[in-house]
């Protein structure tokens, strides 16, 4: 019998930033807070690294210092941006009035996921 080793990615140390990030936060001195699915991962990063981070396009800044994943959104409501297919146990994120708005133009443009909810 031959013993396989799979090579499964632990995402707490390797994670990829467009496919298991739904949100980050930037936090003094670096400190970023990565928000999946499943967990939260704070890493320390230099100037130049949190710089690259915030030009994602991928990535739509909300606040100060909160940065959601567009392609990650399914619905939008009440102010409230959800993460997951069942919104009662997604993670959520809260949105003003304008962000929302420019979010719901940005979908507009992007008219190709059909799984999206955007409701006023």
């Amino acid at each position: 019998m031959v013993n396989v080793v799979t090579s499964e990615r632990n995402v707490y140390e390797d994670f990829d930033l467009e496919s298991d990030v739904l949100y980050f936060k930037t936090g003094i001195q670096g400190l970023v807070s990565f928000h999946g699915r499943n967990y939260n991962i704070k890493k320390r990063m230099t100037a130049e690294q949190l710089q690259q981070l915030t030009d994602k396009r991928g990535f739509f800044q909300i606040s100060s210092n909160c940065y959601v994943n567009i392609g990650k959104i399914k619905a939008i409501s009440g102010g409230t941006i959800y993460f997951g297919s069942d919104i009662s146990e997604s993670k959520q994120v809260s949105v003003n009035r304008r962000k929302q708005f420019v979010i719901q133009q940005l979908f507009s443009q992007r008219s190709s996921n059909k799984d999206l909810r955007i409701t006023p």
